[in-house]
């Protein structure tokens, strides 16, 4: 079974910064590509940014210049950096992944989710 497990969140001045953390564990094929979405309250969960296996990344455009989307591919953890950060940044963010297991099978997975939030 595959987990993924976010941390790093929390509460923050307008102009800050954090660095979100998504370990992943079980058995596994790394996979090709790994993203975050964040969801605000009262909004639909919306895609932020992106990598692949072979390191290009994609960022949402209110996002872009702001934030940085890496791996560590060592310790099996997907990272994001959150640079000055704005109070419409207030939202849980997750990692999101689909991942080919042992069996053949491709699984979606998500975390649990971690809280930002942003003050003014």
């Amino acid at each position: 079974q595959v987990q993924l497990v976010e941390s790093g969140g929390g509460l923050v001045q307008a102009g800050g910064s954090l660095r979100l953390s998504c370990v992943v564990s079980g058995r596994f094929f790394s996979p090709s590509r790994m993203e975050w979405y964040r969801q605000a309250p009262g909004k639909q969960r919306e895609w932020v940014a992106a990598i692949t296996s072979g390191g290009e990344t994609n960022y949402a455009d209110s996002v872009k210049g702001r934030f940085t989307i890496s791996t560590d591919n060592a310790k099996d953890t997907l990272l994001l950096r959150l640079n000055s950060l704005k109070p419409e940044d207030t939202g849980v963010y997750y990692c999101h992944a689909n991942i080919r297991v042992p069996t053949g099978a491709i699984v979606e997975s998500w975390g649990q989710g971690t809280q930002v939030t942003v003050s003014s």
